[in-house]
């Protein structure tokens, strides 16, 4: 369905204007991933023509409707396929051509078809390869230093493990450069860290739900959050929300999941110590994945469903993780940086913190100093989608 909010009228990001960064996205990224996952697999003459139209198309076409009989078609005709259909990928919300972009992919290759690339999924070996890097050993080798630290450091250190994690999105090092792998941690642009802690005190009686980003290295400190939360007392239950099926190259699917638990489980040290934590807490249901069909949706979570808003308004806190969640919480639009966090997470159903690594333009909760130094360092849009920025900021 096309934007429906009360939102004041800040205009939507569009993929249109030559040299921005949505139409990077649309016109080289998207190319790029589709010869990508065309060499992933030995995919058979029906699936290269399908992906070579995919190809032309998402460059130089118009938004096509699904085929007549996909399982889905009508969940993405009520979010808006009617309205966007026979339009140029490049003149339609940025957020939703993104998403529609994924849903076509996997129609291309068969991923919803009976056949032998059904349930296959083409960015698997791009995930895999990830997770078993040896920088992944050296990341998980650093966890057994934690134990010596005071709590109040490893709660620090496990939660921007978590934050910077997001570093580790395939789909962004697809198109970046090298500036991206710098071991630099910069400053973070904001931080509400603080408040984040004591929605979660040492009770034991919270539940937190995060809405996951992207697999890989940084699914597993994700999952390392979590372990830390349930252990030292400060939750009591955890729900991991993934998408429904692959998404956004290597945004996190219930596969994804089991991957980095046995990925966790079978490490050396400590870092096996929380894999088995974690399995543990599946077991005993104090933790649970859950593949909400919204979590694909190419809409802001202004938008979300009845059930999914009453599910998340029971959570103590709600810690929405990475780039595309960070949009789809305060919508995909040309915000001053100095809006107020507060005022565009209004929507949410409950307290609410997005840990998040710069990487695309949106963003709120700036003060005006912190915006005036960015821009005066980097320029006025650099600092926005580089990697090399992060935040913490929460909403009770």
């Amino acid at each position: 369905m096309p934007d429906r909010s009360d939102t004041p009228r800040v205009p939507v990001l569009l993929g249109d204007e030559p040299g921005s960064f949505p139409h990077s996205v649309l016109a080289e990224r998207h190319p790029a991933i589709i010869r990508q996952v065309r060499e992933s697999f030995p995919y058979g003459p029906e699936r290269h023509r399908a992906l070579d139209a995919l190809l032309a198309n998402c460059t130089k076409g118009v938004i096509e409707p699904l085929p007549a009989d996909a399982h889905d078609r009508d969940r993405w005709t009520a979010w808006g396929a009617e309205a966007y259909t026979g339009r140029s990928w490049f003149d339609v919300p940025w957020l939703w051509s993104e998403s529609y972009f994924y849903r076509q992919l996997l129609e291309a290759v068969g991923y919803f078809a009976p056949g032998p690339w059904q349930g296959i999924d083409p960015f698997r070996p791009s995930k895999l390869a990830e997770l078993d890097a040896p920088e992944t050993d050296e990341e998980l080798a650093a966890l057994d230093t934690l134990a010596d630290l005071p709590a109040d450091e490893r709660d620090r250190a496990l939660l921007h493990g978590s934050l910077w994690g997001n570093r580790a999105d395939l789909g962004f090092r697809l198109s970046a450069g090298h500036e991206e792998a710098s071991s630099d941690t910069p400053p973070l642009v904001a931080d509400d860290s603080e408040t984040l802690w004591s929605l979660l005190p040492l009770t034991g009686s919270a539940t937190v739900c995060l809405i996951a980003d992207n697999a890989g290295r940084e699914l597993v400190p994700d999952l390392l959050l979590i372990a830390h939360l349930l252990t030292q007392g400060r939750v009591a239950r955890a729900v991991l929300h993934v998408k429904p099926y692959p998404y956004y190259v290597s945004d996190a699917t219930h596969a994804d999941v089991l991957d980095a638990l046995r990925r966790l489980t079978t490490a050396p040290g400590a870092a096996a110590t929380y894999g088995h934590t974690l399995w543990s807490a599946m077991t005993e249901g104090r933790l649970t994945v859950r593949a909400h069909p919204f979590s694909g949706a190419p809409l802001p979570y202004a938008e979300m469903p009845a059930d999914l808003r009453e599910e998340l308004a029971a959570a103590t806190l709600t810690i929405v993780k990475g780039d595309l969640n960070y949009r789809r919480l305060v919508g995909d639009r040309r915000w001053p940086p100095t809006t107020p966090f507060a005022e565009v997470t209004a929507h949410f159903p409950g307290p609410v913190a997005a840990l998040r690594t710069l990487k695309s333009d949106v963003i709120t909760g700036l003060d005006a100093r912190t915006e005036a130094a960015l821009g005066e360092a980097e320029g006025p849009h650099k600092w926005r989608i580089g990697g090399k920025h992060a935040l913490i900021q929460v909403r009770p």
